[in-house]
């Protein structure tokens, strides 16, 4: 099954803890929170104390996503906060692999997010540290954005690197539907990180289910 990661940048943040108990209910595998800083992404939205509050109820694994500057410099804020995931940039560290081995010394998941123009090839020296690779299918800060179809290649290659030896998983984050989302799971990809598709449907199960039998 195809695990589904609800972005709450999509949510109604006047009604924040009912949408999160509907996702919950409707059997969303993890919830995805984008932090944004200003600097690393033309935007601005949660925090360690947001999530922290977020993580007392629900009882989904918390999927943090650090879009920030200097991620490394504030690692335990988000560790502390309940992050089950915590996926950083490549480019906004400056040890990727010191970086991410240490979120993992700390019994949470480390994963490392690919901008569109960043190469797959980077995680060939991280293979030990990795839990996740999330790939960005449309440039990183905003929702609502368009799939980039050539990032179903850069999938491909990932799976052909991983190539079954390895347990860490190829999530996809970005302009999601659920046709393309069916071509990123035939390239490789294990989850789907949705914002738009899931938060514009009144149904949120029926979407969920959706996509998690791709």
């Amino acid at each position: 099954m195809v695990l589904v990661s609800p972005s709450l940048l999509s949510a109604d943040f006047l009604c924040l803890e009912k949408e999160i108990k509907d996702l919950e209910a409707a059997g969303a595998d993890l919830l995805h929170i984008d932090v944004m800083d200003g600097h690393f992404v033309p935007n601005l939205t949660f925090g360690p104390v947001i999530i922290k509050t977020i993580k007392k109820i629900t009882k989904l694994p918390l999927d943090v996503h650090l879009m920030i500057t200097n991620a490394e410099h504030c690692l335990d804020d988000y560790i502390h906060s309940g992050a089950a995931y915590l996926t950083i940039h490549q480019e906004s560290v400056t040890h990727i692999h010191r970086t991410l081995a240490y979120i993992k010394s700390k019994n949470v998941k480390a994963g490392l997010a690919l901008n569109p123009s960043t190469d797959h090839n980077v995680v060939n020296y991280l293979l030990d540290v990795l839990d996740l690779v999330l790939v960005m299918s449309v440039n990183p800060g905003f929702s609502g954005q368009t799939f980039l179809p050539t990032m179903l290649n850069k999938i491909s290659a990932l799976k052909n690197t991983f190539n079954n030896k390895s347990n860490c998983l190829i999530a996809v984050d970005g302009g999601l539907n659920l046709q393309n989302a069916q071509k990123c799971v035939t390239a490789g990809a294990h989850m789907l990180v949705c914002g738009s598709h899931i938060f514009s449907n009144p149904n949120y199960q029926s979407v969920i289910k959706s996509l998690q039998s791709l």
